[in-house]
């Protein structure tokens, strides 16, 4: 399977890029938001990206289902007996194109028996393109520059723990957290760009103490598990799975790359061994 994910990697980074041209297009022009029905922020971009990413996503491998944020209305019954499909977030960080700081990202991710296998992570606004295959190894790719491989860093006893946390949802409980952790620095920056963080090694923490949806993880947590990360329920402890049950709500989970340091310890309330 690894050879056939990497012959979709090329073509799949190419509908991130062309998706985030679309939305390039429309941050730069002007645009109404409108409001969905869980009252979350929707804008054309949104949109043109979905339909950008789906139809190209459906003319490279046509057998192969695809999920989007903005087509999420597929009834369980029906993808429950998918095994493998696409998971797309046409535009995450949708608050912060609103806001015009330019911490949004295309998320395109494969997943093949709940697990993500394949991840690419777009900035539009900078051209900086994170991708990664099991098996394959975890990159990051700045315009007109090579790939460079990336990995997440063990911890270092003569520095503060790096946190980062959600710029637009981060809650009462990220910096409890961090303050339980002692000496660390807390940066907060939006969308999958915390993923990014940890499994480039420029974070050591990511908690996550507020709702996200399965779109918003895949992508990133397939690049950070590559690059030899955890992405781990705060209930179970155990990796975030996909399309096992009829919502696709995630449960809260930290993201980590040291696995030495029992990071569920430090939740406010106690983790799993609290």
């Amino acid at each position: 399977m690894r050879d056939e994910w990497l012959t979709w990697l090329e073509p799949v980074r190419a509908l991130a890029a062309e998706a985030s041209l679309r939305i390039l297009e429309i941050y730069t022009r002007g645009f109404d938001v409108t409001a969905k029905d869980d009252n979350s922020p929707l804008t054309a971009a949104d949109l043109a990206a979905h339909y950008t990413l789906v139809a190209g996503l459906e003319r490279l491998t046509p057998d192969i289902p695809v999920l989007s944020e903005e087509s999420s209305a597929i009834p369980f019954a029906e993808r429950s007996r998918w095994r493998r499909y696409w998971l797309v977030d046409p535009l995450d960080g949708t608050k912060e194109f609103i806001q015009r700081n330019g911490q949004f990202t295309v998320n395109v991710a494969l997943i093949e028996n709940h697990q993500p296998v394949l991840g690419v992570v777009r900035v539009p606004g900078t051209g900086l393109c994170y991708f990664a295959v099991h098996g394959d190894g975890a990159f990051r790719e700045e315009p007109g520059q090579p790939p460079q491989a990336i990995q997440v860093k063990p911890l270092q006893p003569d520095r503060p723990v790096r946190v980062v946390g959600s710029r637009s949802h981060g809650g009462p409980g990220l910096p409890k957290f961090a303050a339980a952790l002692g000496a660390h620095e807390l940066v907060t920056i939006g969308s999958s760009l915390k993923f990014c963080q940890v499994a480039e090694g420029a974070a050591d923490v990511y908690p996550r103490f507020g709702l996200t949806s399965e779109w918003d993880t895949a992508a990133a947590q397939a690049l950070v598990e590559v690059a030899g990360g955890h992405v781990v329920s705060l209930e179970t402890g155990e990796p975030l799975r996909y399309n096992m049950r009829d919502s696709l709500l995630n449960p809260y989970f930290i993201v980590y790359g040291d696995a030495s340091r029992d990071w569920l310890r430090y939740v406010p309330g106690g983790g799993l061994s609290g």
